[in-house]
């Protein structure tokens, strides 16, 4: 049986145009839907929900290459980044 791997990737956004928290719902949910139909990972906003312009998304991807989720987190921070709407701030990744 082949190992599986496991990735984990935090990442901070600011969302500068963001003017209240049900904006910024908004803004999260659009993107969170399309990362999940686009790159099959699990998401969701981990901290910051009280604050109108930042947040820190979770998401989560299994494979049984390491390179695999290497080259998808880096399509996904590409995704975010040109999204418009949000600027990331801060990413963590872990590969388990």
């Amino acid at each position: 049986m082949k190992m599986v791997v496991l990735g984990v990737c935090t990442v901070e956004v600011h969302i500068p145009c963001s003017n209240s928290l049900k904006n910024k719902r908004g803004i999260l949910k659009s993107i969170i839907q399309r990362m999940r139909n686009k790159f099959n990972v699990s998401v969701c906003e981990l901290e910051k929900q009280d604050l109108w312009q930042m947040a820190v998304l979770g998401i989560a991807c299994i494979s049984t290459d390491k390179n695999v989720l290497y080259r998808t987190f880096n399509e996904i921070e590409k995704f975010i980044e040109n999204f418009g709407e949000v600027r990331i701030t801060k990413v963590n990744l872990e590969i388990i």
